[in-house]
């Protein structure tokens, strides 16, 4: 199977370092753009650990020229809609709307991103804002399991361990001086890329970019020390909660390792959709969680295959070990051929579905050049996708038992559920 004809990505690197891609998408009718930052919750330490993503929510709240309201009012008055977001290994700025408005676009995310003035009364009340944003973290039993499952992973004196948005007492504490230092420390023209899909005509377009952003400096390339897998569990208990949220995993190749594939198809296969065995035991035949999945989370220096669940505490223990069951038979007897079938299928609807969302496409295209350096052929992940052999898939779950596990709970956790996991996986 063959991907359909797409318009050819335009890709340019500007004096600076900057990257500027194009992906025209001729048959829309708006247009996204994102300005790429290679700096997030991976390239801090402890001591700033939260920085990348308040610096996030502070460049909306004032620049050199233009004060909070004026930045909101810029761009709804073209009708478009704004917004940001911190990963480990990003940050990312976004503005969509119609095409036509896509080069008075471009000044404006510029604007966010090189001018930030970090108003000291605005960080003050936006300081507050993020430690509500906490504290709805830190009530929530997926959230915290999610936590807790990354320090049993790679541990808490790694950055990988640390959660995205940060820690109570540096949030309390950071400076306007700390941001405007972190912003200059890592916001260097090699760290960005600067893409807009939709109708895009490619040459207007990187002319707006080198206009907007050529000035911007070179920086550093924002290198980080890849974590270490060290497994384990680590719980956080809520009182009050009736439900105990589970976080299982195994460490995966990350994306510049081919081998991740197989891992992406072995999680399709064990929790994509109502007929995976994963959700047809779980849920259907034993009635343990509402809701239960199973992914693959690859990106550029971690690699996580995921199995979550919500259950009730007195069938946490049960569920458990049927999670453990349907693990142990892929690995023993393999995936059977109509699941295989299935998961395969599946995962070609996703990544065609994928290169029909702007948003998705951009992200994509950001990672692989912060990756590889290049925009890579679609047509070849689709190959590397169909290329997976059954033997492939089973060696997945082979190699994942026999390395060490990592567990993470969160709300009301039984108290034999540790001992339970220590018997079940290998720590």
């Amino acid at each position: 199977m063959s991907l359909p004809a797409l318009p050819a990505p335009h890709l340019a690197t500007l004096p600076n370092g900057l990257r500027v891609v194009a992906l025209p998408m001729p048959w829309r009718s708006t247009v996204s753009l994102s300005v790429y930052i290679r700096t997030g919750s991976l390239h801090e330490s402890q001591r700033l650990a939260g920085i990348s993503h308040v610096v996030e929510h502070m460049a909306f709240k004032g620049t050199a020229t233009r004060d909070c309201q004026r930045i909101n009012l810029d761009a709804e008055r073209l009708g478009a809609e704004v917004n940001a977001h911190t990963d480990k290994d990003h940050t990312a700025f976004h503005i969509e709307g119609l095409a036509e408005d896509l080069l008075s676009f471009v000044p404006l995310l510029a604007d966010i991103v090189l001018n930030p003035s970090f108003p000291a009364d605005e960080l003050e009340r936006e300081r507050q804002v993020i430690l509500h944003e906490l504290a709805e973290v830190e009530e929530d039993p997926a959230a915290v399991a999610f936590q807790a499952f990354d320090r049993a992973c790679y541990g808490r004196r790694h950055a990988a361990g640390r959660p995205v948005i940060g820690l109570r007492a540096n949030i309390e504490r950071f400076s306007r001086e700390e941001l405007l230092g972190y912003v200059q420390a890592q916001y260097g023209a090699c760290n960005v890329v600067v893409a807009a899909a939709g109708p895009v005509e490619p040459d207007a377009f990187m002319r707006a970019v080198e206009a907007a952003f050529g000035g911007m400096p070179r920086g550093e390339p924002n290198l980080a020390t890849p974590p270490e897998w060290i497994g384990g569990i680590q719980q956080c208990r809520l009182a009050g909660s009736s439900q105990c949220q589970v976080v299982l995993g195994f460490e995966t190749p990350t994306l510049a390792d081919k081998r991740h594939v197989a891992h992406v198809l072995a999680a399709a296969l064990l929790g994509e959709g109502m007929s995976s065995p994963l959700l047809d035991e779980i849920r259907e035949r034993r009635g343990l969680a509402y809701y239960a999945a199973c992914t693959a989370d690859v990106l550029p220096m971690t690699g996580q295959f995921v199995i979550e669940a919500a259950t009730a505490s007195k069938q946490a223990a049960e569920l458990f070990t049927e999670v453990a069951r349907l693990l142990r038979r892929q690995a023993d007897e393999g995936p059977d051929k109509v699941g295989l079938a299935r998961a395969r299928r599946q995962m070609q609807v996703r990544f065609l579905r994928g290169l029909e969302q702007p948003g998705r496409r951009l992200e994509a295209a950001a990672q692989e050049l912060f990756t590889f350096g290049e925009l890579r052929d679609a047509n070849e992940g689709l190959e590397r996708l169909l290329a997976v052999r059954p033997k492939q898939v089973q060696e997945v779950f082979a190699k994942m038992l026999a390395r060490p596990a990592a567990v993470g709970l969160g709300g009301s956790v039984p108290a034999k559920l540790r001992e339970q996991a220590q018997a079940l996986w290998a720590f």
